[in-house]
């Protein structure tokens, strides 16, 4: 089970800013990302008002939710599947535990889900004696590592090709262990090896979705790897694992949903793979599940609608907010300590086990706006971790030296008289303890900024001092 250690930001970002090899990493593979998506959507003329398209077509669909999930569910009834409402983690666990011994189920392949990490299914299924296998090339490589993803669309953006070598070495003790890795493709094709075989020997295949299209019970599923097809067609039974926020009213609305959902999270026009499912197989179909099953997940969800938390459920999880983020890029995803991470991790995460536990999360942002500026559905990432901030003060969860100084800080500010007095003579007296060389190497109340560099002494005279002046020079031309 996933234990979230997201209460813990500030220790794992210390030893993330200590890591070399994650810093390397991190260095080479995050600029890629916030070039190719400056490059499609310039590409695009129409780029801007369908992502106004997209965020329309999922306020709609959030505010008439319930209606959705419904003639969802009916159309999957339809085309021969099964709904399963799951109210959190448990049921969800439960429900695909069932489907898998219904099946006598021994091994079940998985692609690529978010969901899956969120209800720590692999745990769930192991602990049962069942063996989950992980098909998506990232995701293979991290649970060989016994790790979770760092990254919503590439799990295992915090490794190095060292690391990957190290890894199959360990694990793959059947291959000679004086194999060369010359190039990333060695590394696919010893991958694709292994798992070819457990495709064929899975009963169970488990995905999870970008979309559900109420108008026709369809999922889909969005990869640049073929091991999402193979998942959900070559097993007798597909499950499907989705939260209820991924439903859309029409196959018009995914698509232009899909126009801008690539263009976002890898700057492709589309992804290699973009596959739709709907139900299981019909009579004359030449491959395809016998059963379909679909995890509807709740999970905190509900609680979010008609609060100022619902435009986060508008995310296509595109990871544009992390590919982007000052934060993010320089400690990973690991420090935000669980399914989550980034900007959308910093509003989503909070929503879904408490501010009491993912307190620090929305506290980890620069506010430069960027997250919000590259969604292409325009969240409001910031505003929303002010909101989370504001929650974690009224609950008087941040710290104490926090409070006390936001605190005498508001004292001041609610008197501009004595806030100007105080803020000169502060000035006054800084500039001239910092002497000639006009900076202080270490200063009380100010380790954290003094410990890595010096702080610049004031020079001159207040901001307001000097804004009063140039007025009153305005006033005399």
């Amino acid at each position: 089970m996933h234990v979230a250690t997201s209460s813990a930001f500030k220790q794992n970002a210390s030893r993330a800013l200590s890591d070399a090899g994650l810093q390397k990493a991190l260095a080479r593979s995050g600029p890629s990302f916030v070039a190719r998506r400056a490059a499609a959507a310039a590409a695009l003329p129409e780029f801007e008002p369908l992502r106004d398209t997209a965020r329309d077509i999922k306020n709609h669909a959030l505010a008439n939710l319930d209606f959705y999930l419904e003639a969802y569910e009916a159309k999957v009834l339809e085309a021969g599947g099964t709904v399963h409402w799951c109210a959190d983690a448990d049921e969800a666990r439960t429900a695909v535990l069932n489907i898998c011994k219904a099946a006598g189920a021994r091994t079940v392949t998985k692609g690529k889900s978010m969901i899956g990490e969120e209800i720590a299914i692999n745990d769930h299924l192991e602990k049962n004696g069942i063996t989950p296998v992980e098909t998506d090339l990232g995701e293979y490589i991290i649970q060989l590592r016994h790790e979770i993803p760092s990254h919503i669309i590439a799990p295992a953006f915090h490794l190095n090709m060292e690391d990957w070598e190290d890894a199959f070495r360990k694990s793959h003790t059947d291959l000679p262990p004086d194999r060369v890795f010359h190039e990333r493709r060695d590394i696919l094709t010893e991958a694709r090896a292994k798992l070819r075989s457990k495709f064929l020997a899975a009963d169970v295949g488990i995905t999870g979705a970008n979309f559900l299209i109420a108008e026709t019970g369809s999922s889909v599923i969005v990869t640049n790897e073929g091991n999402g097809d193979l998942t959900q067609t070559l097993p007798r039974v597909h499950i499907v694992l989705a939260s209820i926020e991924k439903c859309v009213p029409t196959i018009e609305d995914c698509t232009s949903l899909l126009r801008v959902l690539a263009r976002s999270a890898t700057g492709q026009d589309f992804s290699v793979y973009t596959t739709f499912s709907t139900g299981a197989r019909r009579p004359g179909d030449l491959d395809g599940p016998e059963e379909y099953h679909v995890i509807l997940l709740d999970n905190g969800r509900s609680n979010m609608l008609g609060t100022e938390f619902q435009p986060m459920l508008r995310c296509i999880r595109c990871a544009a907010c992390l590919n982007h983020c000052p934060v993010y890029g320089a400690v990973g995803g690991h420090a935000y300590g669980w399914v989550y991470p980034g900007p959308m991790g910093a509003v989503l995460t909070p929503s879904l086990i408490g501010v009491q536990e993912a307190g620090n999360l929305p506290n980890a942002s620069t506010f430069c706006g960027k997250c919000e500026s590259v969604c292409p559905v325009r969240i409001p990432l910031p505003g929303m971790m002010r909101h989370w901030r504001e929650r974690e003060f009224e609950r008087h969860l941040s710290p104490s030296a926090a409070r006390t100084n936001l605190a005498l800080w508001a004292f001041f500010a609610r008197r501009p008289s004595l806030y100007r007095l105080a803020t000169r003579a502060a000035a006054l007296g800084l500039g001239l303890l910092g002497g000639r060389k006009g900076r202080f190497r270490s200063l009380p109340m100010a380790g954290g900024w003094t410990k890595g560099r010096d702080l610049p002494a004031p020079e001159g005279d207040t901001f307001f001092a000097r804004y009063a002046r140039q007025q009153r020079g305005a006033g005399n031309v």
